[in-house]
Parts: structure tokens; C-alpha cells; sequence
């Protein structure tokens, strides 16, 4: 029965009338501070979560796990052995080989001309990876995705050098041929056989993919290659498997390097700073939490006759703190319930909302080139969002408490007295 009347007393505090106006606007703008904050949180760690995902499973998925690669040149031989050695070791689903090098792309008779990276690989191998064999939407009828002097290159190539299938691309070499008169440049011609979307700037811009053989000849290599791609089954868990291979490499004069050795700066940088976002919008929910302080201390010092009068009919000090605690708790729980709402929608929608704002506005506002990738990615994790709203709930509880205590320590007496 206590607890029923303190609810209906806290329930009538926290409704409005026109005396207690600027009491009403306090405790409306602590509940809309902590909305937003809420919101902001939940869709910000979001759009960090999908960055991180999608681009390291775009970048696994195009580059591999783990790299050997020869450790005095850049010309592995004889590694047949090799191969076949680390394609035998537990959780290992794929070792391929490759040849991946520098060149300079020209077009229409050396009139245009860009710096480019080539990777060959062979057929079986560009099909067998997901994330690149089914971005490819234009490729030349009844042609596999790359042939025999024929290239893939990305959407972003084709639209910036305006080239279509069937168009001739000239690469040359950063080595040349040496010759009496000197180094002469090696180039090769090729044809435009499909084009690509993988979905990152950096690739669909600047990367072309060749046959192994074709690579192989273009770069003078021989039957040598420049690294032996792997693939595992659990890229986090790495290390065991990176140190089996290495007990292996002496004996072929190899190395190897994995995913996070090529990427830690990047991953580091991800990571510094989707805990700095989560520390920096955490703020906002903290500074709501101090406006449900002063708005509910405003309400204490406006309700000290209503205190007294209960104190007087025989309430006690505790139902004066729970009247208080569930006016305030009210404010916290209710703005942090519209914030997970707007959050969740938001995250899960961010991508078609960026889309009509750019309609809306007229303005590109996730340029792919400076972003990384095309979409603008987003992944809620339920455990994050529980964080959150349990983070933003505590604060709410913790700013009630001391005006709470105000309450149930005011003297009737003096109470009445000041009347």
C-alpha cells in the first residue's frame, strides 16, 4: 500500500502545472539530453562496429590471413613443397599462390597514365574468393572473369579512365630490360575482360587482377611467385597456427606476416577511437544526468510544504526518498527508452536515411574515397545497446539520489514556518 502511495505522489511531481513551469522545462530537457545521448551512443558504436567489421572481412577476404613470402628477395621458387607442407597443417583452408608488384597503367598511347597494383592469381583461385568473384558485374560474354592477357579491373578505374570491356590497357614494370643503351621499360598490353565492385575505394580504384602466368611473365619472375596467400579457418586465433608454419620456413629461406602485422596501425586506429567516440558521447548522457540534479533539487525546494504536510500525516523519511527517487528515475527511464528506440532505428536504417539526406540536401555526405568504402556500414550488438541503457539508467538512479536525501532530511517545521 506504501508503495502505491508513493508512486501516485511521485507520478503527480512529475506531471506539470502552470506554477511549476520552469520545473516541467528542466526535467524536459534532462529527459531530451539523455534521449539524445542514448540515441547517439547506440547509432555511433554502431557505425564504428560495421567500420571495423566490414573492412576487415573485405580486406581478409581480398588479401588473405597470413603471407610467406621470400625473406632476401622478392622471388619465391621451388615452392611447390612449401605449399603443399602448410596446406596440410590443422584449420589451414587455403594456401594460393600469388604476384602482386607495382606498375604504371597507360591509356590512349601513353596520354593518360596512373600508378596501379597488379595481383596475379590463378582462375581456380580468384573464384574461390567470395568477397571478389561475385562483385564482378560486367565481364565480357562467354569469357571467364579473366583470361590470357586480359585484366579485371574496379568500378571506380573504369569510371575515372572512361574504360569499358573489350578497351586495351598498357602497363609498365618499375624494372626494366637492360640494354646497351641502357634500361629500357617493359610493358605489356591487356584487355579490358571484367570489371569489379568490391565495395572499397582503394581496391575498385587502383587494383587490377591478372593470371598468375600472365604476372608472372609481366614481372620476369619466371615460375617464381612473391608470396603464398593463406587463408585459415578463425583469422583471430592466428597465432598458433603462424607459429606451426614458421617451424617450417628455415629450410625455404621464407617468413611470414599476418593480417594484423599489414593492418595494425589501421586496426589500432579503429579501435583508439571508437573508444574515444564511446568516452566523448558518454558526456552528453552525464551532463542530462546533472540537469536531473538541479531540475529535481528546483522540485524539492518547490514541494517543502507538500513534505511537510506528509511528514506531519506520518511518512516516513524512506517513502519521502522513494517519492523522490521514482519522480527522478521517471526522467531517466523514459529518456533512455526513447533514446534506444531512435537509436536502434537509426542503426539499422542508416544507410537508406544517408541516402535520402543526400537527396534531401543535394550533397554528397559519405564520399568513398575518403571513407574507405562505398556504404556506409553499420552492425548493432544487443550487448552494447544492454551497456548502454544500463550505463545511462545507473547515471539517472545515481543523480536522484542526493536530492532524495535533501527531500527526507527538510524540517516540517521550519517547512511550515517559511509558509
Amino acid at each position: 500500500m506504501a508503495q502505491t502511495f508513493e508512486k501516485m505522489v511521485s507520478f503527480r511531481y512529475f506531471r506539470s502545472r502552470k506554477r511549476e513551469r520552469v520545473i516541467s522545462v528542466s526535467a524536459a530537457y534532462s529527459m531530451i539530453g539523455i534521449m539524445i545521448g542514448v540515441a547517439a551512443l547506440i547509432v555511433v558504436m554502431s557505425v564504428m562496429n560495421g567500420f571495423r567489421d566490414d573492412l576487415i572481412t573485405r580486406i581478409l577476404g581480398l588479401n588473405g590471413h597470413a603471407m610467406i613470402y621470400d625473406s632476401q628477395t622478392s622471388n619465391l621458387q621451388a615452392y611447390g613443397g612449401l605449399l603443399e607442407r602448410v596446406s596440410n597443417i590443422d584449420d589451414v583452408v587455403t594456401v594460393a599462390p600469388i604476384v602482386e608488384g607495382q606498375a604504371l597503367m597507360t591509356i590512349a598511347k601513353g596520354q593518360i597514365s596512373s600508378g596501379v597494383i597488379v595481383k596475379g592469381m590463378k582462375l581456380s583461385d580468384f573464384l574461390e574468393k567470395p568477397i571478389l568473384s561475385s562483385a564482378i558485374y560486367q565481364k565480357l560474354e562467354k569469357n571467364r572473369p579473366i583470361d590470357s592477357n586480359m585484366v579485371a579491373i574496379g568500378k571506380v578505374m573504369a569510371e575515372r579512365f572512361h574504360l569499358k570491356l573489350g578497351d586495351k590497357i598498357t602497363l609498365i614494370a618499375p624494372k626494366g630490360k637492360a640494354s646497351p643503351f641502357g634500361t629500357i621499360p617493359r610493358s605489356r598490353s591487356y584487355i579490358v575482360s571484367s570489371i569489379f565492385d568490391v565495395g572499397m575505394y582503394e581496391y575498385n580504384s587502383s587494383f587490377i587482377y591478372m593470371l598468375l602466368s600472365d604476372a608472372q611473365k609481366f614481372y620476369s619472375l619466371g615460375q617464381g611467385i612473391t608470396a603464398l596467400e593463406i587463408m585459415v579457418k578463425e583469422p583471430t586465433n592466428i597465432d598458433k597456427i603462424k607459429s606451426k608454419i614458421a617451424e617450417i620456413l628455415p629450410r625455404y629461406g621464407a617468413a611470414i606476416i599476418d593480417w594484423r602485422d599489414n593492418n595494425s596501425s589501421f586496426y589500432t586506429a579503429l579501435k583508439v577511437e571508437r573508444n574515444v567516440m564511446f568516452l566523448i558521447l558518454t558526456l552528453i548522457i552525464m551532463v542530462a544526468a546533472f540537469n536531473i540534479i538541479s531540475s529535481m533539487i528546483m522540485l524539492v525546494k518547490e514541494k517543502g510544504r507538500d513534505i511537510a504536510i506528509l511528514r506531519t500525516m506520518g511518512a516516513t523519511k524512506s517513502m519521502i526518498v522513494r517519492i523522490f527517487l521514482y519522480t527522478g528515475m521517471a526522467i531517466g527511464i523514459i529518456g533512455t527508452t526513447l533514446g534506444a528506440i531512435i537509436g536502434i532505428v537509426i542503426a539499422t536504417n542508416i544507410e537508406a536515411i544517408r541516402k535520402w539526406l543526400e537527396g534531401l540536401t543535394g550533397t554528397e555526405l559519405f564520399a568513398d574515397e575518403i571513407y574507405f568504402l562505398s556504404q556506409l556500414p553499420s552492425k548493432l550488438e544487443i550487448s552494447e545497446v544492454i551497456l548502454i541503457v544500463s550505463m545511462a539508467l545507473g547515471l539517472s538512479f545515481i543523480a536522484t539520489i542526493y536530492p532524495a536525501w535533501k527531500a527526507s532530511k527538510l524540517d516540517p517545521v521550519e517547512a511550515l514556518r517559511n509558509e
